[in-house]
């Protein structure tokens, strides 16, 4: 069992599946606690579950469901679905709340598990750790009268689907798209979407089989995109990940645009339209420099939160925000949902080639990326980097070098065993020279 505070990461539950955190013994308690955490009233709670294409993922429903009737409440079972789909359908259903069996860009190996309130948003710290509580104490225990039932959700991926078009301002007729669903949860919802837009749609990497999730496809690796964008002589190409929540953009040439692009274009536009709700744009530390000058110059206001687009959402309601997201592509339009979606995304970039009847590359020119190297290395340990004497070091000298023209950050995946290093400054050379140099100091400290 995992130590009470530390089972949810930067996004759920996550890890290798069937070893702790992951096993269905823990996903049971999990199902539990959630379920009388999240209980709203005297009647039995209703809680939604979906999941994605991997291959542990129905041990994991069954396991969660387990948990849940165990206290009396009611299971609605979604099916492979889009986590964003889920947390629409937690909203739309009055649920008390919904779980994701899923491990977003995670290779098929992994799973996890995501939760949503009955308003479809992810759970504040506060809520995890009262779930944590319940799963670590006697808490988590069935002391229901009777268990609960199980019912599937008839036309799930319809009512979420309908839900992606109605979020388009236009019709897309004779935009030639080519969508890349990563093996994933959305490989039947997005081409419904785009279709039913009038896209002109060729769709690769749409034919999941438990394992392919994720591999060499989706938003993590658009190569496959580009190849497929350059061959059909497509206006674009979106890549969305494993659960549906990212987006990356690919333009007719060929050029990967990144989460930072995206809300570039789209905050642009919807300022001049007047709907960028108090000229503001929540982004994040790990946001390219590239975006805040842009930004600048068209007069839009910047504001930075915490990784995770969990933090990003916090913000923008503090705020009173409507356009936040990640460079990785969460990316997360308040007045059309609660959480980042992928499918919405493409569908509001889509919307901007043809409002502004532009080409694609022509719209992100609106931004110029600084130099910029990220590296992820595999650790066997996570502990604080300020007391890592050879990340330190090379910290140190790779920030004297900079002489503030850039800037380093160094820090642990939330989500993986994994360490981010990201170096950005004025020159690609050097930009890639620290970041290996960082990158190999973190190997020799903590390496896996």
């Amino acid at each position: 069992m995992q130590k009470m505070g530390k089972l949810f990461g930067t996004d759920g539950i996550r890890g290798i599946a069937y070893k702790e955190p992951m096993t269905a013994k823990t996903a049971a308690r999990v199902g539990r606690a959630v379920a009388q955490t999240l209980k709203k009233s005297t009647r039995p709670a209703k809680i939604i579950i979906g999941r994605d294409t991997r291959i542990s993922g129905r041990l994991f429903e069954q396991a969660v469901a387990r948990g849940i009737t165990s206290t009396g409440a009611q299971v609605l079972l979604a099916g492979v679905l889009p986590t964003p789909g889920i947390a629409l359908l937690s909203r739309v259903m009055n649920a008390d709340g919904a779980i994701v069996i899923s491990a977003s860009h995670n290779p098929w190996s992994d799973n996890g598990i995501k939760v949503f309130s009955g308003q479809g948003f992810k759970l504040s710290t506060h809520t995890e750790k009262q779930i944590e509580s319940a799963v670590a104490g006697v808490h988590a225990r069935s002391n229901a009268d009777k268990f609960g039932g199980k019912l599937k959700i008839r036309g799930a991926a319809e009512i979420y689907s309908e839900y992606c078009i109605s979020t388009s301002d236009c019709l897309l007729d004779g935009l030639k798209l080519v969508l890349d669903c990563a093996n994933g949860s959305t490989y039947e919802t997005a081409p419904k979407v785009f279709k039913a837009l009038g896209a002109n749609i060729t769709v690769i990497s749409n034919k999941p089989d438990g394992k392919n999730i994720n591999y060499m496809c989706g938003s993590e690796y658009p190569d496959k995109l580009v190849k497929a964008v350059n061959r059909t002589g497509a206006d674009a190409g979106f890549a969305f990940d494993g659960d549906g929540d990212r987006l990356t953009a690919v333009d007719e040439k060929g050029n990967i645009l990144t989460g930072d692009h995206i809300m570039a274009i789209c905050a642009d536009h919807m300022n001049a339209r007047r709907s960028l709700k108090n000229n503001l744009l929540v982004t994040t530390i790990m946001s390219n420099a590239g975006l805040k000058a842009a930004m600048a110059k068209t007069g839009i206001k910047c504001i930075e939160a915490g990784v995770g687009d969990r933090e990003v959402m916090e913000l923008m309601k503090k705020k009173g925000a409507t356009l936040g997201g990640e460079q990785s592509g969460h990316v997360i339009f308040l007045d059309r949902h609660t959480t980042g979606d992928g499918i919405v995304t493409a569908v509001q970039l889509a919307n901007v080639i043809m409002q502004a009847k532009k080409r694609l590359s022509s719209l992100a020119s609106i931004m110029t990326p600084f130099p910029q190297k990220l590296i992820n290395v595999e650790v066997a340990r996570k502990p604080v980097i300020t007391k890592c004497r050879k990340i330190i070091q090379s910290i140190r000298l790779a920030e004297k070098s900079l002489a503030g023209r850039g800037r380093v950050l160094v820090r642990y995946s939330g989500t993986q065993p994994m360490c981010r290093v990201m170096v950005e400054g004025p020159d690609k050379h050097v930009v890639g020279k620290f970041a290996s140099l960082i990158a190999q100091a973190v190997k020799e400290d903590i390496g896996s």
